[in-house]
């Protein structure tokens, strides 16, 4: 049997081979999964971000509840000295009025804490939107990437039957005409044998000299020849 036709159906499953390659490397699942994990790493950037943000604000509103909690016991104790039974007047007097501006100074530190609080109130609207959106992005990825999982496994499946296939056909092939085939293809793109259609070669489309094709046309049919302008080899009828 002609080997170079044998190998014209072994180029025809090795393109089958590459092109289920090139379909694994490029599923629009995985561009799509790779385009959800982005807008993840943005996400979680513009969250970290606003959580700096909260933890500032939080940590004014923690200094300033420790400042009321001190000068309320300052309060406090001024409370206990100015009924203590003291009887000094000026005494008394300074006590009151010490009193009266660690209560101005409670309210001012209170205002600031509502104003704090106000300022929360946006920050936090958006973290539980962040975080709401990042569930949605996450569900999203996890049902990109059970997609990319069938369809590999179905890639998987049909590169299984290809080589099955392959493997019968090269069983019967002389090993020195594979081993040519092999070096070829390696070298010219995955293709190493064509047709020879009216005069072209079937690979690169050039159109044969005369005198090259009708010198073909007389070779033996098992006598191996190559294209004149890319070098591979042609099968002819």
């Amino acid at each position: 049997m002609n080997p170079w036709k044998q190998l014209l159906d072994v180029q025809a499953l090795d393109t089958s081979l590459d092109q289920l390659d090139h379909r694994a490397a490029h599923l629009p699942e995985r561009a799509r999964l790779a385009e959800l994990e982005e807008q993840l790493a943005r996400l979680r950037a513009e969250a970290a971000t606003v959580e700096d943000e909260q933890r500032t604000i939080l940590k004014e509103q923690t200094r300033l509840e420790d400042e009321v909690a001190s000068i309320e016991s300052k309060i406090a104790s001024a409370d206990r000295q100015l009924y203590g039974g003291s009887s000094d007047i000026k005494e008394l007097q300074a006590l009151q009025d010490e009193i009266a501006s660690l209560k101005r100074r409670v309210s001012g530190l209170e205002d600031q804490e509502l104003e704090l609080l106000e300022q929360l109130e946006p920050i936090e609207a958006r973290l539980a939107g962040f975080a709401a959106r990042q569930a949605e992005l996450d569900a999203e990825a996890i049902a990109a990437t059970a997609a990319i999982a069938e369809a590999e496994a179905d890639i998987d499946r049909s590169r299984s039957e290809v080589r099955a296939h392959r493997d019968e056909l090269v069983a019967g092939i002389d090993p020195g005409a594979l081993g040519e085939y092999d070096a070829v293809r390696g070298r010219l793109g995955g293709v190493a044998v064509a047709r020879l259609e009216h005069g072209s070669c079937g690979a690169c489309h050039m159109k044969l000299s005369a005198v090259e094709n009708d010198r073909i046309l007389h070779l033996p049919p098992d006598e191996p020849v190559r294209c004149e302008d890319c070098g591979r080899f042609l099968v002819r009828d």
